[in-house]
């Protein structure tokens, strides 16, 4: 009888356990990164910004996105949305 008890509350417990809530993962922090060069331009700058963030924990794609913008040198359009 005992083993039929046990049976029941484990398959009870298989069919409850997918109802179960989960919780959608925590979006990742953004920053934005603006440069006025192009992206293909070598840029040490942002080498540097991606190292500085990684010796204070940050890691991207890991637990930090990173969204780029370039102007390609229209210096012009960075002054329009002031």
């Amino acid at each position: 009888m005992k083993r039929r008890t046990f049976m029941a509350l484990l398959s009870g417990a298989a069919v409850a356990w997918p109802a179960a809530p989960r919780a959608e993962p925590a979006p990742l922090p953004l920053i934005g990164y603006l440069s006025a060069r192009t992206a293909e331009d070598p840029c040490e700058v942002l080498a540097e910004f991606r190292r500085g963030l990684a010796e204070t924990g940050f890691v991207e794609g890991h637990n930090v996105a990173i969204e780029y913008r370039w102007l390609m040198g229209r210096l012009s359009a960075a002054q329009q949305s002031d």
